[in-house]
């Protein structure tokens, strides 16, 4: 049984009313509420698909957050084959809040980075609950030079609140780190992809995210700042990020109207969490696809089409 949001509550008291009618099915095999479990299962479905197509975009922002979605280890372990990860910077140490290394996807070898948020109070500790420092991006920095020397594609998984704002990470140069990393992307020779899964926060986001594609989850978000800062510091009143969410355009739908973003790739209803099948599904359909778009293409039209993208933002938007 998964948790559910505030706005889920008439699914979540339909849903604990089915489970208390099975628990009375197996208890007692002569009462037959099989036409009412179906009944109420049906009306769930009708529930949470009406609320699904009205979902604002702090809702939008719950769910990106929802702390059962997948995260980059799933999608690394459902997509990828004879993964080796590497770790370190080579300047200062690890940092677990980014995963790098290379694989294989479908036979064809990749290199793959992205935050790890971690999935119970130990693991977020250990990953810093996804907030990269100064050390995870030069990681970043030192695989996308490997997959650039050797003419391996690179695919990065962003989901993070932001880059880490502590005072150890600006000492070591968090500024310079996010810059030199969105440098790295924007200048590889290899095709690169970028898949936004849950949060895209601010500068801790676009430093692996400044591909050649990217695509948003059907209810992730990509924001220059996370409502709850935006709020902050337009108006010192943090509750007011329903508010942000909504201004700042940061849902798949408002970005690829925007033409920030290149696609979306669908969730099942009611959010990647109660069905990650299906999304992996998905997520491989779209990043084979998008890797055959590159396939043979060289490498200076490679680098020339992600630049022209990102000032064609600038220029539409305008």
């Amino acid at each position: 049984m998964h948790s559910y949001l505030e706005f889920e509550k008439p699914v979540a008291d339909l849903e604990g009313r089915i489970r208390e009618l099975r628990s009375m099915a197996q208890q007692d095999d002569t009462v037959d509420l099989d036409k009412e479990i179906t009944r109420l299962e049906t009306k769930s479905q009708d529930i949470l698909a009406d609320l699904y197509r009205k979902l604002q975009p702090w809702d939008k922002t719950l769910v990106a957050r929802h702390p059962d979605r997948p995260h980059f280890i799933d999608y690394q372990k459902a997509l990828i084959d004879d993964f080796t990860p590497l770790a370190g910077d080579r300047y200062f140490g690890e940092d677990h809040a980014v995963f790098a290394g290379f694989g294989r996807f479908e036979g064809q070898s990749i290199a793959i980075l992205g935050q790890e948020k971690g999935a119970d109070t130990k693991s977020r500790l250990k990953h810093n609950f996804g907030m990269v420092r100064p050390e995870g991006y030069r990681k970043a920095i030192r695989i996308m030079d490997l997959a650039d020397r050797f003419g391996i594609p690179v695919v990065s998984m962003v989901d993070t609140a932001g880059a880490y704002p502590g005072m150890g990470a600006e000492a070591r140069g968090q500024a310079e780190a996010i810059a030199r990393s969105t440098e790295k992307c924007l200048n590889i020779s290899v095709p690169m992809i970028s898949i936004v899964i849950g949060e895209g926060g601010s500068g801790g986001a676009i430093a692996i995210a400044s591909a050649n594609r990217v695509f948003m989850l059907e209810h992730a978000i990509y924001s220059v700042i996370s409502p709850e800062a935006g709020a902050s510091i337009l108006w010192r009143d943090s509750t007011r990020a329903k508010d942000v969410a909504t201004a700042m355009k940061i849902t798949a739908q408002d970005l690829q109207q925007l033409v920030i973003i290149d696609g979306i790739i669908p969730e099942p209803l009611g959010g990647a969490h109660r069905d990650p099948a299906a999304v992996y599904s998905a997520t491989r359909a779209q990043l084979r696809s998008a890797l055959a778009e590159f396939s043979g293409m060289a490498a200076g039209d490679i680098r020339k089409q992600r630049h022209e993208k990102f000032l064609a933002m600038g220029r539409n938007l305008s």
